[in-house]
């Protein structure tokens, strides 16, 4: 018996994932507020008791001219993805999109596949043979997550591999890299640092950087050097509305949902930080800096500070969110790479995002207009 699917309140949404201790972000209901381009929707699964066990924020975006849309759950559902059942889950959803207008879905599975360790990390950087983070050997393999990988290939969806050089996938990244907290104190993750770490924090603090909470009218001050950021890391900038909506939308959910973190010296901000939590995930979510007065360390002292504030929040994950897969010394972004591994973390692979063609001819179609994107 598959369970019963249909829109359900925002309210309903929000309370089930307030009872969660970990769901996505982009799983919310005020995240919908955040993409206009996209009509969201809150789902719900209900069981035969009609009791509600599981939600989703599907996002609709219209095919131009035609009312047909593609759906998508970043992050999501959040349902059981353990269960031997998973038909019974994403049957009833197909079926309630297809009716919708949906051609194709595209979701990605909160499961994760392999963790590598801060040691294997640093290792596979380091041997000239290893080319990509894939095809180092995991520290540790999640078995159930090859068994909802294959059943969800029965079921006929179908993997998006991930694109790009820098390993991250067409909508959320594969990769990413997480500081467990549960169960350590401030102390242990402290020593979980690497010297140079350590060294920096301690350098930062000696030169006087402080580190403050920002609000809304900061914003300004962190977009200035996100897009300085963007330049030199070879990225396209978001505008600047688009973190102000987020603001907005977040902390109307919970004030503590998203804040904004600003390193100063001698009254200049160096950077600036944003972080998102959902009851025990907590995310680094954006990163800004200058290129001015690097010595004095502002990026490691912004992300202690916020370290220790998730921990004082109660985090059980801190998620520096997406790495690159591709380990070679000519890739740009292996210097970030390497700030994320001096945390003692470890690398976190997911089971990517997995797309369901509904009209094949339509999902053929958008699949050639993203590829000459």
């Amino acid at each position: 018996m598959s369970f019963r699917l249909k829109a359900i309140t925002r309210e309903e949404h929000l309370a089930f994932i307030t009872a969660r201790p970990s769901a996505s972000h982009m799983q919310l209901p005020s995240w919908g507020d955040v993409k206009p381009d996209w009509r969201a929707e809150s789902l719900g699964w209900f069981d035969g008791g009609g009791r509600l066990v599981g939600v989703g924020l599907v996002l609709l975006r219209p095919l131009p001219k035609i009312k047909r849309y593609l759906a998508y759950l970043p992050e999501g559902p959040v349902i059981d993805w353990e269960a031997p059942d998973l038909e019974r889950w994403l049957k009833p959803m197909l079926a309630y999109l297809k009716a919708q207008g949906a051609f194709s879905v595209k979701m990605g599975p909160p499961v994760v596949a392999r963790r590598w360790s801060a040691e294997a990390v640093k290792a596979a950087i380091a041997d000239p043979q290893a080319r990509q983070l894939r095809d180092a050997r995991a520290t540790t393999h999640e078995p159930g997550a090859f068994d909802v990988a294959d059943r969800l290939r029965r079921m006929g969806w179908q993997q998006t591999e991930p694109g790009g050089e820098d390993g991250f996938a067409a909508g959320q990244p594969r990769y990413v890299f997480q500081v467990p907290f549960a169960g350590r104190s401030l102390e242990d993750i402290q020593r979980g640092l690497n010297q140079q770490w350590r060294r920096n924090i301690k350098k930062a603090e000696k030169a006087g950087v402080k580190v403050v909470l920002g609000s809304h009218d900061d914003l300004p001050a962190f977009y200035a050097l996100y897009v300085e950021t963007a330049e030199r890391d070879r990225f396209i900038p978001r505008p600047l509305a688009y973190f102000q909506r987020m603001w907005a939308a977040l902390t109307a959910e919970d004030p503590n949902r998203m804040r904004l973190y600003l390193a100063h010296h001698e009254g200049e901000v160096l950077a600036a930080a944003t972080m998102l939590t959902v009851g025990e995930h907590v995310w680094y979510s954006y990163g800004a800096s200058t290129s001015r007065k690097r010595e004095v360390q502002p990026n490691n002292a912004i992300q202690w500070r916020m370290m220790s504030d998730a921990h004082e929040l109660g985090a059980g994950i801190y998620d520096f969110r997406g790495i690159t897969d591709t380990l070679e010394e000519s890739n740009h972004l292996l210097g970030l790479l390497r700030f994320k591994v001096g945390t003692g973390g470890q690398a976190v692979e997911y089971l990517g995002e997995w797309d369901f063609p509904l009209n094949k001819l339509l999902h053929k179609a958008l699949d050639l207009y993203m590829s000459r994107r």
